[in-house]
């Protein structure tokens, strides 16, 4: 299977809230990663700015993120488990690989 579109989104934590973020994006993780079309996914935290995480996500389309994911029951259950943690609220962009 070849993944082609890579997700990136910066996600600024509310202060004092990055320990239930990272337990709280454990037990979430495991709904995108039940996804179809969902290839893989890093979550990485800022060594400058403790409050800001890197999500990369690879999918095999970019539909299978935009309209599959987000249109599902599961994006609720991963809505409600993490958006409350950002602020302000992170924009998400999609890349594919070029080289």
């Amino acid at each position: 299977m070849q993944y082609v579109i890579t997700e990136h989104v910066l996600l600024p934590v509310v202060p004092g809230r990055e320990a239930d973020f990272e337990a709280t994006f454990a037990e979430a993780r495991t709904i995108i990663e039940s996804m179809p079309g969902f290839g893989s996914l890093t979550l990485s935290r800022s060594v400058e700015n403790p409050g800001s995480y890197l999500l990369l996500v690879e999918w095999e389309r970019i539909e299978d993120h935009t309209e599959g994911f987000r249109n599902s029951p599961e994006f609720q259950r991963w809505k409600e488990l993490l958006h409350h943690f950002y602020d302000p609220f992170p924009t998400v962009e999609h890349f594919t690989r070029i080289a």
